[in-house]
């Protein structure tokens, strides 16, 4: 990123915590495997992912790294992938996020995909995990339980799953399997056993909207910080339904309890941005859209979401699937966005650069640091324990 003052400057010597990601695919890919990656819809005929803001940004901004021109053509693009081998693409692509801690959800696995540990050897950064709770009720179902059990025993996975080493946040995809619009009371025992005996006769994925309310609740009584998808995302996703401000009623319930980080957000991340201004826990990010959009266009969906938004309440994520290209776009994005917004501010008189500078540290790396608690807020650290420095 071009320097074009003491703001980019700043943001580009930051060390950023990505509070929400995926681990990065360990296997080189086809021509057509790469494009399936860049899109969160399908690569249709006639119609590359590489011809949309994304595409273009990859060839753009992602190419040099391949020891490319910028916009070089798809094909000599993803051949250059091959010859460098997954490996040493994604080297590449998680040095030069320039992340200092990486969070990682690890509950979306439909293809080998870096660990939290591998993620952090690769990049030389530090990784922790964020579980999945859908996964874990999934996988209590798969072992066998009785309907009358279901509670106590998912309530137990998860409390092992969170006492695993590194882990320091859960998640719910409840925006996938039924959206937001539930009724916001805690289920009673009795609902919870009726709806588990309906699940486990019929299989399947965990969508009973009965079970997810009581997956919601289950998570504040873990602890830890929760996030939860919100906005944008693939083919699967209802986006009506995903609309965080039909949470409000569920966030008065469990206001004064536990973080929770409202994920992607857009197109809904001015509703977001209404409801960290008016509940003390509510937090976030606008992760997903910022490599779809592009630098150019990020600045604007940061602008919108910082709108009405408390500084001390936007984070940094990249939620990067698949391809590590994702992990250095999505930190770019953030950068430069983040960055031309705060100049103008600052050459607009309504901000003095003291305040921008803390704006982006805030935002790139201190909320999450005040938000997880250590280990996310200790230096990164090498397979071996050595603190790392990034270059």
């Amino acid at each position: 990123m071009a320097a074009a003052g003491p703001v980019h400057e700043a943001l580009a010597a930051l060390e950023l915590v990505d509070h929400h990601c995926h681990g990065a695919v360990t296997a080189d890919l086809s021509f057509e495997e790469f494009e399936s990656l860049l899109t969160e819809g399908e690569a249709w005929p006639g119609v590359s992912p590489f011809d949309s803001p994304v595409g273009i940004a990859v060839r753009r901004h992602c190419a040099p790294l391949l020891d490319l021109p910028r916009h070089a053509p798809p094909d000599a693009y993803v051949a250059r992938r091959a010859e460098l081998g997954w490996r040493e693409v994604n080297r590449r692509f998680l040095t030069a996020a320039g992340v200092g801690t990486f969070c990682v959800d690890t509950g979306h696995t439909p293809r080998p995909l870096t660990s939290p540990a591998e993620l952090a050897e690769a990049s030389g950064a530090a990784a922790y995990e964020v579980v999945r709770l859908e996964r874990i009720a999934e996988e209590a179902a798969a072992r066998g339980v009785e309907a009358g059990e279901y509670a106590a025993v998912f309530r137990a996975a998860a409390e092992e799953a969170v006492r695993r080493p590194g882990v320091v946040a859960v998640k719910s995809v409840a925006a996938y399997r039924t959206g937001f619009a539930l009724d916001p009371e805690r289920p009673s025992d009795a609902e919870v056993s009726v709806a588990a005996q309906r699940w486990l006769t019929a299989g399947g994925r965990l969508a009973d909207p009965v079970l997810v309310r009581h997956l919601l609740w289950t998570a504040v009584g873990l602890g830890l910080p929760l996030q939860l998808h919100t906005g944008f995302g693939d083919a699967d996703l209802r986006l009506h339904r995903a609309d965080p401000a039909l949470l409000t009623d569920w966030l008065h319930r469990v206001a004064g309890t536990v973080p929770v980080l409202l994920l992607h957000c857009w197109p809904y991340h001015r509703q977001a941005a209404h409801l960290a201004a008016v509940f003390e826990r509510v937090y976030l990010d606008v992760g997903l859209a910022l490599h779809h959009t592009g630098p150019t266009r990020a600045r604007v969906v940061l602008e919108e979401a910082l709108e009405i938004t408390p500084f001390r309440k936007l984070l940094y994520s990249s939620d990067a699937y698949g391809v590590a290209e994702f992990h250095h776009l999505g930190a770019l994005c953030f950068r430069q966005g983040l960055a031309e917004l705060l100049r103008h501010r600052v050459e607009a008189d309504e901000l003095s650069l003291s305040d921008a500078l803390r704006i982006a540290s805030w935002t790139g790396r201190d909320n999450a640091r005040r938000l997880y608690g250590p280990p996310v807020s200790e230096p990164a650290r090498d397979l071996r324990g050595r603190p790392t420095r990034k270059v």
